[in-house]
């Protein structure tokens, strides 16, 4: 039986490697998960045994095939769920990612599917994560790192990597929501900082802060 926490590891790992070429290690998953090596231990060899994941002790672990399209059918179940909770029911961005971490285990497929048509087939989600297809597959497009760009650059919001909720407030305090249309003024390398022009506000980002915010050409 494919448990909640089978689903949660399934989804670490994958969001761990997307692409599904390294090992990710024990102590790696385990991070991620918020457990202790010892019970991540524990699970992946449970995997393992159920043909979820490849293991090779010292080295690290990876999906199957038949673990990545698990791992995959949860991600699309969470994403859709969030862009559902904030675009239906009007709910604050930096608050859907909990309940979705809840609803993605108990929303049925046919309400997922629903949920998809009413949502018009969306690529993305709220913070700008790919939604998979109902067939696995990822839309694709181009982004780089804020904390990459060069002064000058006309950019557009497209992806947030920190998904906490006062990361996301601070963003939407400061008009760098998702589409959203941004200027690199200056980069100071002895604060390590960038000065940012949105469409209402002037913004210093430090680089680890920027390198949370993926952009592309705006």
């Amino acid at each position: 039986m494919i448990t909640s926490t089978v689903e949660n590891y399934l989804k670490a790992l994958f969001l761990l490697d997307q692409d599904g070429e390294k090992e990710i290690s024990t102590g790696e998953l385990a991070k991620s998960l918020t457990v202790t090596p010892g019970s991540a231990t524990s699970m992946i060899k449970t995997l393992a045994e159920a043909g979820l994941v490849e293991h090779r002790p010292h080295y690290g672990v990876r999906l199957t095939n038949r673990g990545r399209t698990l791992a995959v059918h949860v991600v699309r179940r969470h994403r859709i769920v969030e862009l559902f909770l904030v675009e239906i029911l009007g709910m604050d961005w930096s608050k859907v990612h909990e309940e979705a971490e809840q609803l993605e285990h108990v929303v049925s497929d046919e309400v997922i599917e629903r949920m998809d048509v009413l949502l018009k087939r969306p690529a993305f989600d709220p913070h700008g994560d790919p939604i998979p297809g109902a067939d696995g597959t990822l839309p694709n497009r181009s982004h780089c790192s804020l904390s990459k760009s060069n002064v000058g650059q006309q950019l557009s919001v497209a992806r947030m990597n920190d998904q906490d909720t006062d990361f996301l407030q601070f963003a939407e305090k400061h008009g760098l929501m998702i589409g959203a249309k941004i200027t690199i003024i200056e980069h100071n390398k002895l604060a390590d900082s960038l000065t940012i022009k949105t469409s209402n506000d002037t913004v210093v980002l430090g680089l680890s802060a920027a390198a949370n915010i993926e952009v592309c050409d705006a």
